[in-house]
This record gives structure tokens, C-alpha cells and sequence, in this order.
């Protein structure tokens, strides 16, 4: 997840057949640059779990894309995934820094500026700002402003995650605050003409912005 480009970051729906989605999730990556894959599958038994990261993790890694798992990063590294991502109320970020080793690790601070330093102490690669917009992927608690992308960009080294309900069509501001991801949900599965469909737009307004 390097560069100094804003890139695509996606982050799967919260309900999803691994078998039927993997096909889909092959042709959204297919479709135009993505930096990295976030499985988001919330109340799940773990064997289910288990056995959807088994079944796209090799589709996202063999496209040399990030592959990342939501709240676990215990399942993270006996899965061979890239990393893992946690929230506030998930595993706490040093505990998860400590599981996870060299693997990456991305800490959700919604628009706290305290939280976003806190997560750099404590060893994130990436933080996670928002919600920028209204969402209907997850009840938005806070709500964030551009300029806390451009402050930590222009502070702090590791990159910075935008995400909440950022489409091609309202994502430029975000572009040019400073996120170095777009993290998008909706804005590809839900896109009218398809995932591909949805990768290609989200890189053309990313392209124009920037």
C-alpha cells in the first residue's frame, strides 16, 4: 500500500457468499488499480469466517492487492493474510500490533485527532478517518471534515483512510485534503453497471482530482 497517489482501498459488504463473491471480487480487481481488500463480515461464526478468507484471500493476493481482515488479526496471521484492520471497540491496537508482527495494521479513529496519534504510537501502518458523508454500509457515529486528512498529512508519515459513503461523485475534496485511500464500499458493490464498473469510475474521479 505504498505511493504517493491517492489509491482505491475496498472494503467487502458485511454479508457476502464467499463462493459467489469471489468471482465478483475477481473482476472488480481486474477493472483498475486497488490497493488493498478489507473482509468486513460482522457477526459470523468463525468457522464461516474462516473459510471465507480462505476462499478470497488467494484471489486478492494473486493480484499482488493487500489483503486484510476486519477486527482479528489472530485469524490475520494464521490465514496468511497481509493484515489486519481494528476499530475502537475491536482488539486493541498495541495487542494487535504485537499478533500481527511485520504484517500491516490500520487503526479506525474516526475524527479524532488524540485517537489518530495514539494508533501511530502504537505501531498503525495506516489510519482511518470518517465518516465523510451518510452511509448506509454502517451507523456513522462521527462525522469528519477534509482538513483532518490535510493535518495529518502534512504531520504524521504513515498514510491516511478516508471512508463514508465516498463515491465518484463527492470524493474529490478528500483527494485533495491529502487521503492517501479511498475506502469505498457501496460506491463499487453497489454501482449500477457492476463492481468493474464501480472500480473504473472511482479511479476516474480519483485520476481527476488529484
Amino acid at each position: 500500500m505504498d505511493g504517493d497517489r491517492c489509491r482505491l482501498y475496498l472494503v467487502t459488504p458485511s454479508v457476502l457468499d464467499p463462493a459467489a463473491f469471489a468471482d465478483l471480487l475477481a473482476a472488480a480487481l481486474d477493472a483498475g488499480d486497488v490497493a488493498a481488500v478489507q473482509l468486513r463480515l460482522k457477526d459470523i461464526e468463525e468457522t464461516a469466517l474462516r473459510r471465507a478468507i480462505d476462499v478470497l484471500r488467494p484471489v486478492v493476493q494473486a493480484r499482488d492487492v493487500a489483503f486484510l481482515l476486519n477486527d482479528r488479526p489472530d485469524l490475520a496471521v494464521a490465514h496468511g493474510c497481509d493484515g489486519a484492520h481494528v476499530g475502537q471497540t475491536d482488539t486493541p491496537a498495541g495487542v494487535a500490533r504485537k499478533i500481527l508482527g511485520e504484517r500491516m495494521l490500520g487503526v479506525t479513529c474516526h475524527n479524532s485527532r488524540d485517537l489518530a496519534m495514539t494508533a501511530g504510537d502504537d505501531g498503525a501502518d495506516y489510519v482511518a478517518f470518517g465518516a465523510f458523508f451518510p452511509t448506509t454500509s454502517k451507523d456513522a457515529s462521527t462525522w469528519a471534515e477534509p482538513e483532518i486528512l490535510a493535518w495529518w498529512h502534512e504531520l504524521m508519515e504513515p498514510p491516511c483512510v478516508a471512508i463514508g459513503g465516498i463515491t465518484a461523485d463527492n470524493c474529490a475534496p478528500l483527494v485533495r485534503a491529502g487521503a492517501d485511500f479511498l475506502a469505498v464500499i457501496g460506491a463499487v458493490w453497489n454501482h449500477p453497471d457492476g463492481p468493474a464498473a464501480g472500480v473504473r469510475a472511482m479511479n476516474a474521479a480519483i485520476a481527476a482530482a488529484a
